[in-house]
């Protein structure tokens, strides 16, 4: 019976050769980053807080997952900050985009549900259920809901490329990073966002329609106007 061996790769053994070995690791590390470079520079001054974030009509917040049909506690703590906007006057309406790809999942109507039970009215909340990822939610608060400047409301990690993706997409935006305890979770998320940086510079390069576009929808228009009531 023929034995299979494990092959193990040979390591340079002279000195030019180990530094080329370095030399090409460092280079591979440097182009894995750029996406995320990308995004911080794109997202650079439009980052504030809930206490400093200019006055804007609308905020967008971004789905982040349900536990049991009830947001999990780092969407709950960026539908908190939303409706800490909201008693600030800072915002009127609260755009909810998140994934209801199928009948038992529906991030969307948890999040109003969320938002109505902290004293966010139900009519100055609009539910977009195919914001399947952070691109698809840019591009249909632009093209469908017709969204042209917002607050972004997400975790540290994501909000910069959050960020990028919607100015990409046509929207002004401002940036609110929901601090978060940096539990395992948090960072899974940190090096989640290197591979989703790849897809982001994907996206704005080839600016792909998003899963489900549909027809333009009047739900932000309709708020801002019982708003202004």
């Amino acid at each position: 019976m023929r034995r299979w061996r494990a092959v193990r790769p040979r390591l340079p053994r002279t000195r030019a050769g180990q530094r080329r070995l370095v030399q090409a690791v460092m280079a591979g590390c440097a182009l894995a980053l750029l996406p995320a470079a990308w995004t911080h520079a794109v997202a650079d001054g439009r980052l504030r807080t809930t206490a400093d974030v200019p006055r804007t009509e609308v905020a967008v917040v971004f789905g982040a997952g349900l536990w049991a049909g009830e947001p999990s506690p780092y969407l709950a703590h960026r539908l908190d900050a939303a409706a800490e906007l909201y008693r600030a006057g800072r915002i009127e309406v609260v755009l909810v985009t998140g994934d209801n790809s199928r009948e038992d999942y529906d991030e969307p109507d948890a999040m109003r549900a969320y938002l109505t039970g902290r004293g966010v009215p139900d009519a100055r909340i609009v539910s977009d259920y195919a914001g399947f990822d952070t691109w698809d939610s840019c591009v249909r608060a632009r093209k469908i809901f017709g969204v042209d400047r917002a607050v972004l409301i997400s975790q540290g990690f994501h909000i910069r490329r959050a960020v990028a993706l919607c100015e990409t997409a046509g929207v002004t935006s401002y940036g609110v990073g929901v601090d978060d305890r940096h539990d395992a979770t948090w960072y899974y998320g940190g090096v989640r966002e290197v591979v989703a940086a790849g897809k982001a510079v994907f996206d704005a390069v080839a600016r792909p329609d998003p899963r489900f576009l549909g027809p333009r929808e009047p739900g932000v228009e309709r708020a801002l106007a019982a708003a202004a009531r």
